[in-house]
């Protein structure tokens, strides 16, 4: 798809509500419709084009992404447009007929139809965002009914073409100048209709099924994450191909350690007497617990950085690090000997600082 204005092919601004888009779409496509323009290759272009544009921005969720990434955040959906007039008119060939008064040519709604897409919302723990996981879940949809095989007919019977329309599944009328063309109420434009329906369908040849499908989630996503798993939508429709399955992912918080892009965030607690003296201490990380030096004379809020202790990269190589950050925890509830020994440690910590230079610079300064 070459990038495109959608919003000007259909003349509308960004801020256009749903129906202020259908309206602007029947204008246009009725102004170069191809059964009103033929064999005028430049308003075959600004149909297809207008078709394309309100595929997109009637759809909610195609219309976001479109709005914030463009054409290439739509290639990720799966949406590369319309193939042909006849993938437009048997997705909006009841919009042409209700307000145009002329449809699709007799036998193009008998023509088959992809399946449609479907969303499934997974949830998924800290761990298993980081390391990656297989999951078998579980997926409603439609499907061919397995009773009549697909063909909406009870076994036995088959359907028959319409008498109504003759098999041609348009009903022509004459108005002055004009034949209009609209769908047959009887076979509901397939030529062909089930005198004997079927009962586990009632005639529409799909049912209602949960399918289990078996997915692999890779290491190192994050909330909004989007799997494509092809083919597991729901079925197309007289031989259609399937639609794609779409899975968004969702990742709990973790009690512990927060995620900042690939690296982990966490807190640490150590003694006063470690962030004076310095030493070892053990830090948890995804991978089990590490030991990691403190040093000498730490300062409240520190970082420690642990290289590769973080996401793995999932558009690229290694992964993220792990940031510690210091937190000196004051002590409560002391002993008496405790407290004597702080006591020594504050008179000796004063006396060291009247003997240097910063008790003397205090002292000039109050002088």
């Amino acid at each position: 798809m070459e990038n495109k204005d959608y919003y000007k092919i259909l003349g509308v601004s960004k801020n256009a509500n749903e129906e202020e888009i259908k309206k602007a779409y029947r204008k246009v496509a009725m102004q170069y419709h191809p059964d009103r323009n033929p064999g005028v290759h430049e308003a075959e272009n600004k149909f297809k084009a207008a078709s394309e544009a309100y595929e997109v921005l009637r759809d909610p969720q195609k219309r976001e992404i479109y709005d914030q990434y463009g054409i290439e955040g739509l290639r990720g959906t799966g949406f590369t447009g319309f193939r042909g007039f006849e993938d437009i008119f048997s997705t909006f060939g009841d919009i042409f007929e209700g307000f145009f008064g002329f449809g699709t040519s007799p036998g193009r709604r008998t023509r088959a139809r992809q399946g449609a897409d479907l969303r499934y919302d997974l949830k998924i723990s800290f761990y298993d965002a980081a390391f990656g996981k297989e999951e078998e879940i579980e997926i409603p949809r439609r499907g061919t009914c397995e009773s009549c095989q697909g063909t909406g007919a009870q076994p036995g019977t088959s359907a028959v073409h319409c008498p109504q329309c003759k098999g041609t599944g348009q009903i022509l009328r004459s108005q002055g100048f004009f034949t209009i063309s609209t769908t047959c109420g009887q076979c509901q434009g397939q030529g062909k209709y089930n005198p004997h329906p079927c009962k586990e369908c009632h005639g529409s040849g799909r049912v209602r099924e949960t399918k289990k499908i078996k997915i692999k989630v890779p290491p190192g996503v994050d909330s909004g994450s989007k799997l494509r798993i092809r083919g597991e939508g729901e079925e197309g429709e007289r031989g259609g191909s399937p639609g794609d399955l779409f899975i968004f992912l969702f990742v709990e918080p973790h009690e512990f350690f927060i995620r900042d892009g690939d690296d982990i965030v966490c807190r640490i607690p150590i003694s006063f007497s470690q962030a004076a003296l310095g030493g070892q201490i053990e830090i948890p990380t995804l991978n089990g617990k590490k030991n990691v030096s403190i040093p000498k004379g730490t300062e409240n809020n520190e970082m420690i950085k642990i290289k590769g202790e973080g996401f793995p990269r999932i558009r690229g190589y290694g992964r993220g690090d792990l940031i510690a950050q210091i937190f000196i925890k004051t002590p409560k509830n002391l002993t008496k000997r405790q407290e004597e020994i702080l006591r020594e440690l504050e008179e000796i910590s004063q006396k060291r600082e009247k003997e240097g230079d910063g008790w003397r610079k205090i002292l000039r300064f109050e002088a």
